[in-house]
């Protein structure tokens, strides 16, 4: 699905956490999907389209990310964002949906999930950040850039060379960064780095990564029952599969654990099709009672 097909499914809604812009595509019980740093809704574009036949598919952009706005006082932590799902769901009127996760988002599933339980019907866990692996190590020299301010600077100046951008923020986390198409880079950076403004606040939101927020739900997910699938890509540099037996030996409610030969971080833009023909068995092999409310 082409990125102004999309738009033409997108809507603001005003929660307690603040506006936040998503895209709703399809009819049916609810799915959610939430992204991580430095991309959006839009990871999810080409997952939405062979679903959205059988599910109402709601893919959110995390604030200051796509087209949701962020302020300077706003919390931006993962415990925060988890707290943003939730408002999100209450402005929407949304029961329980099936939630799916990716990158920092995946963090962000996990303490919303470790929280409210009730409020899912699925969870869905593709590579992302886990336990003590947040940050990620290979992710810590960024994460040290922003500390000490130099971040922001230099995240605006990459927007000058969108193919040396696309190479620097995008290549580890691609099989094939040369297919990324300089506009799908334009749409994922320019919300985050196009003015020195948006920068900062992106460089915020990198400062407060903290691992203690994952740490601080750990008993829960301990007994978390919900219905739990992970789809992990093998061949990523931040977050190694060990992470996906992790999760699969501490949430009880793990049904499947799969993996994807060679798959990196953002695999779900990259190879669309076997996630969803996961998350389609995944949701058909639930009782109707696990079904999320439209």
């Amino acid at each position: 699905m082409e990125l102004h097909e999309l738009d033409a499914h997108r809507h603001a809604a005003a929660t307690r956490s603040g506006e936040v812009s998503y895209l709703d595509v399809g009819t049916g019980p609810v799915a959610l999907f939430v992204h991580g740093l430095a991309t959006n809704a839009y990871l999810w574009r080409n997952v939405i389209e062979p679903l959205a036949g059988q599910r109402r598919c709601l893919a959110i952009d995390l604030p200051g990310h796509g087209q949701s706005p962020v302020t300077a006082e706003q919390d931006v932590s993962i415990a925060a964002l988890a707290q943003l799902i939730a408002d999100f769901c209450d402005a929407l009127g949304l029961d329980r949906v099936d939630l799916v996760a990716n990158d920092t988002g995946g963090a962000v599933a996990q303490v919303f999930a470790a929280r409210n339980p009730q409020r899912l019907a699925t969870l869905t866990l593709t590579n992302c950040d886990t336990s003590d692996n947040l940050p990620p190590e290979a992710f810590k020299p960024t994460v040290e850039l922003a500390a000490t301010g130099a971040l922001a600077p230099s995240a605006v100046a990459l927007l000058d060379n969108i193919d040396a951008a696309r190479d620097l923020v995008f290549g580890p986390g691609y099989e094939h960064p040369e297919l990324l198409a300089p506009e799908t880079v334009r749409a994922y950076l320019e919300p985050c780095f196009g003015t020195l403004d948006r920068a900062l606040q992106f460089q915020r939101m990198v400062v407060t990564l903290d691992a203690d927020d994952l740490r601080a739900v750990e008993p829960q997910l301990r007994e978390f029952t919900v219905p739990t699938l992970l789809v992990w890509g093998t061949g990523d540099s931040f977050f190694d599969v060990s992470w996906a037996y992790w999760l699969r030996d501490t949430i009880p409610g793990v049904t499947r654990l799969v993996t994807l030969d060679g798959a990196k971080l953002f695999f779900p833009d990259e190879r669309p099709a076997e996630l969803a023909r996961e998350l389609e068995r995944h949701w058909s092999e639930q009782p109707a009672s696990h079904l999320a409310a439209s």
